[in-house]
């Protein structure tokens, strides 16, 4: 599958905005900054350091499934702290590979050792669908006589 692109272009299509929370912080709080936002996952943020993510899945699998309390467990207890992150010049099709492989949704764009973002599988996967849908389009065009050349 020809996947074209680097993780910049999927930035520059998206929100600069990043959503985070400190390790201090509730679960609660975590879960409905996740609600409010829409999003599946946070970024572990102290002040400007990554030191993890925390996700929907981190919140059932720690908290509600071993009868924990969202109230009185800080996300710093849950988050998942050895952390895959990319950079912008990635090619998608790597991050693709990347995030299949080790069963991720979620992945922090660093440059400089700075967040600059994050993309999700549902971004890649839209990309995807970009791509084969334009490849499919061109391919129409020269079906149908348009080639010039």
């Amino acid at each position: 599958m020809d996947v074209s692109g680097t993780i910049r272009s999927i930035l520059n299509q998206k929100s600069d905005q990043v959503f985070s929370i400190s390790p201090d912080a509730t679960v609660l709080q975590a879960v409905e900054m996740m609600d409010a936002k829409n999003v599946g996952a946070l970024l572990v943020m102290d002040q400007e350091r990554l030191v993890g993510i925390v996700s929907e899945r981190d919140y059932t699998r720690k908290v509600m499934l071993r009868g924990k309390r969202s109230r009185e467990t800080k996300v710093a207890e849950i988050m998942s702290s050895n952390v895959t992150v990319t950079h912008p010049r990635e090619p998608v099709e790597k991050c693709l590979r990347l995030m299949t492989d080790k069963h991720i949704r979620h992945l922090p764009v660093l440059e400089d050792d700075k967040v600059v973002g994050v993309i999700s599988i549902g971004d890649l996967v839209k990309h995807v669908i970009s791509c084969q849908s334009a490849a499919i389009a061109h391919l129409e065009h020269y079906i149908h006589g348009g080639y010039m050349g």
